[in-house]
């Protein structure tokens, strides 16, 4: 039978059949709309309408919310269309001819696009008339169902080419394969990002120049590894920020120094160096600090001996032939990893009283150095190392230790010497045991090298060979030859090894890791979990804080604001660095004891060192080391209230809240806003005065966005920008800004009233769902190395739902990513151009 029930100018048909194994449930709720939509009122009493309903329950099933695909179309048409429609188009698509039985298949993105955005409730945007009760629920969630269906029928666990290893892989490879702590960037190209991370398959293609600079890694990695007897003169220099504070104690220089900087520095041969600094001037070229009344010295060190003690001239100019440059004699080092440091002498404790306070005790204007108002000391700007002079040979080492694991005492025993070191490296760097085929072709640049230079020299050839196979610098899945082109097959075991450890550790597999994976056991689902349970605790881990969710939360652009110095005097670069560092402990701390996701936004807790402390107001906390400590300021809550957010989500010399809401939406919650349109005039261009008074930043807005343009986006944007304004460039709390009373009230998107962070953080919780699968999105395309897809959708929710009853747990979601089958799987490609078989001939010309 048939029941009709006509709510105006659309119909709800409920088709109930005989045999009542219909799920069609409309609810009340779902189907009256609100008097401002375009919908007229129902033409049945909403009573007996009810009582209809509860009739029928016995024959629908009770465990969905539904409503029949025609009211579901019309809601879609007269909600969304007139935005959609096929002549706006805005969001880039058209609603117009939307159907629910079709869109799945035909427009799935569309319908990926709305679920995000029904999601979030972003849409219909405020102002717009929006159905009742739980009516757009039952939208999303039909169009959810119907996507989860599509991807059962038809599964796609996405394509991925190869991943090369970037530079952070690069360094934490080198480091855990030959003990040698390198800095990629002396050779490798600057990463290129997509969708967040800088290990994305879809940008990592390489090129001629590319593929050059990983063969220049490989010849110098490999004789810092081995050490080099005739090493060639070459310089090293490490540079000092203007912005570092020099008047503390820093990093590994030796106690009773202050400024300057410390390195790990490898010494390629027993030998002489020559270690010389250079200080920084004034526009005249006098030296910043020359009118301090007292000389100064600096102290050079090796390992924490200090090597040399160098006076500094306060009358010394740029003019003269050495400039502002020292230098030591030649001082013999031994070869390996050094720690370097350049610091001067302390000369006195304590803040000097002065007219005019040293601007964070950092340089950012050379011009401040010549007031007279000001005591300011001396700043150091490049520490170099140069040599070796006269090298007399390589002293033992961590790294030739490592390298050289048996000795050979005879000729007759130095290739099967080499042999074993070449099996033993070779198989942790290819990350598989090496075939005949690998051994013959590295020990061939063996045999080359000994030939002529002797058994060393040969290994250094071999692990030169090594570093510059695509074995080790590409990750590549091995694809049978019987696969079916555009079929779904596993990852074998050793190449899972190599995603879930450079996923958790950003490095190569430990030994423990390649045991399981070589006896083919890491494809077990009870083995995959607790291998990656016992890597969660190792910390190593801690990759997922410092590489993942850096790079999620955008803690790289801390480095790119500078605050204007006389705005903000108490900045400088360590301040920044400490604001970094506490978020990464936070979140290193959640993945550690596997707290709720949702404590990123609702913790009471941080970590910081005494100058942080200082900074946020925080009482009895002392040292450089971070500690824990709950937060005394009601108004800083979770990761709203950290630094580091706050400074990279700000302009120079003010706050952005247009910044602030458009990182929120885009890094938190999934849905970022347009870009603005091409003739929309910066708000810089806006006065900053008017009537005789400087106007504050939301003043300023609000002229900007008298633009109808404007409004559209920024009406989602500046409300969540304006909770955070009490928050200053530099993340300290504010009521004023040019001398004004703060207005940080705003109307949340879905009409919440919000005026500072703890409403912010409570109108965000409201909706838990979009929070938990951004950060999902985020560490699924981080953990498998590609763009996340449309596709991806279904996998995305399953794994929201699955640990939505254990509270959003940091380690249960990553276990759900790793148990997934866009990590565990892949498609095979149509059409293939593989690297080499396992064993074909890897070379390089040097």
């Amino acid at each position: 039978m048939k029941s009709v029930v006509a709510l105006g100018a659309g119909v709800v048909i409920l088709a109930i059949a005989a045999s009542s194994s219909v799920a069609l449930q409309p609810t009340a709720a779902s189907v009256v709309m609100s008097p401002a939509s375009d919908f007229a009122a129902p033409t049945v009493p909403l009573a007996r309408y009810r009582a209809t309903l509860d009739a029928m329950r016995p024959h629908v099933g009770a465990s969905a919310r539904t409503l029949a695909p025609a009211v579901l179309n019309d809601v879609v048409k007269k909600t969304c269309a007139g935005c959609h429609s096929d002549q706006r188009k805005m969001g880039n698509f058209s609603l117009q001819s939307f159907d629910l039985a079709t869109v799945g298949a035909t427009s799935p993105i569309i319908a990926e696009k709305m679920i995000g955005k029904l999601r979030t409730g972003m849409m219909p945007p405020p102002g717009r008339p929006r159905p009742a009760g739980d009516t757009l629920d039952v939208l999303t969630e039909t169009l959810e169902r119907q996507m989860d269906a599509i991807a059962v029928r038809k599964p796609d666990v996405g394509r991925r080419s190869f991943q090369r290893l970037n530079r952070a892989e690069y360094e934490r490879a080198v480091k855990d394969l030959l003990t040698v702590s390198v800095n990629a960037e002396s050779w490798l190209p600057l990463d290129t990002k997509s969708a967040n991370f800088d290990n994305i398959a879809d940008v990592q293609i390489p090129s001629a120049t590319v593929l050059e600079a990983y063969l220049d890694a490989a010849n110098a990695v490999s004789r810092l590894a081995v050490g080099d007897a005739k090493a060639n003169l070459s310089t090293t220099t490490f540079k000092v920020s203007r912005l570092a504070n020099q008047n503390g104690h820093e990093g590994d220089t030796p106690i009773g120094t202050r400024g300057g900087g410390s390195a790990t520095h490898y010494f390629p041969a027993d030998g002489a160096y020559v270690f010389s600094v250079s200080l920084h001037s004034t526009p005249i070229g006098q030296l910043v600090g020359g009118n301090a009344p007292f000389d100064e010295k600096i102290e050079i060190s090796v390992d924490g001996e200090r090597v040399a003690l160098l006076d500094i001239d306060r009358g010394m100019h740029e003019s003269e032939p050495n400039g502002l440059d020292l230098k030591t004699v030649p001082i013999t080092v031994k070869a390996g990893p050094r720690v370097v440091a350049a610091a001067y002498v302390r000369t006195f404790e304590g803040p000097v009283e002065d007219l005019m306070t040293p601007i964070g005790n950092s340089l950012p204007d050379t011009q401040i150095g010549i007031q007279d108002a000001i005591t300011i000391q001396g700043h150091m700007k490049l520490f170099t190392v140069t040599g070796p002079f006269n090298p007399t040979g390589v002293s033992d080492t961590p790294s030739r230790r490592r390298v050289f694991s048996c000795r050979p005492l005879s000729a007759a025993e130095q290739r099967p010497c080499a042999e074993r070191i070449v099996n033993r490296i070779g198989s942790q760097a290819y990350r598989r045991p090496l075939t005949v085929s690998d051994r013959k072709a590295i020990m061939s640049f063996y045999d080359e090298e000994a030939k002529s230079s002797g058994f060393e020299s040969g290994v250094r050839g071999a692990v030169e060979a090594i570093l510059a196979s695509p074995y080790f610098v590409f990750r590549a899945d091995e694809v049978a030859l019987t696969a079916k082109p555009g079929s779904k097959v596993a990852v074998s075991s050793n190449d899972l090894a190599s995603r879930l450890s450079f996923f958790l550790w950003g490095t190569l597999p430990d030994s423990t890791l390649t045991s399981v994976a070589q006896r083919g056991l890491l494809t077990d689902t009870t083995v995959l979990v607790a291998q990656t349970k016992r890597m969660l605790a190792d910390p190593r881990a801690d990759a997922l804080s410092t590489r993942f969710a850096a790079q999620w939360l955008r803690l790289q652009d801390v480095e790119k604001v500078h605050p204007d110095p006389l705005l903000y005097p108490a900045f400088n670069l360590q301040l920044a660095q400490n604001m970094q560092k506490e978020t990464e402990l936070f979140v290193a701390s959640l993945v550690r004891e596997n707290r709720s996701l949702l404590d990123l936004y609702t913790a009471d807790y941080t970590y910081v060192n005494e100058e942080l402390a200082r900074h946020y107001g925080m009482a009895d906390v002392v040292g450089t080391n971070f500690r824990r400590v709950s937060y005394t300021d009601k108004n800083r809550v979770g990761i709203l209230g950290h630094g580091s957010v706050l400074l990279l989500t700000s302009q120079g010399n003010r706050t952005s809240p247009v910044l602030r809401g458009k990182w929120v939406m885009e890094v938190l919650m999934g849905s970022p806003p347009p870009p603005p349109p091409p003739d929309v005039p910066d708000l810089e261009v806006t006065g900053a005065s008017k009537e005789g008074r400087m106007l504050t930043t939301r003043e300023r807005m609000e002229e900007h966005r008298a633009n109808a343009s404007c409004r559209s986006c920024h009406q989602f944007i500046d409300p969540i920008g304006l909770a955070l304004d009490n928050f200053d460039v530099i993340g300290q709390w504010r009521i004023k800004e040019n001398n004004m009373p703060l207005d940080t009230r705003g109307d949340y998107y879905d009409g919440t009233k919000i005026t500072g962070p703890r409403e912010l953080q409570q109108v965000l919780l409201k909706r838990p769902v979009p929070l938990v699968r951004t950060f999902v999105t985020n560490l699924m395309a981080y953990a498998v190395g590609r763009r996340v897809e449309y596709a991806d959708g279904p996998a995305i929710r399953k794994i929201e739902a699955s640990v939505k009853a254990k509270q959003y747990r940091i380690q249960d979601i990553v276990l759900a990513v790793v148990k997934s089958d866009a990590f565990r799987m892949r498609m095979v490609p149509v059409a293939q151009a593989a690297l080499p078989a396992s064993g074909a001939s890897v070379g390089h010309s040097r």
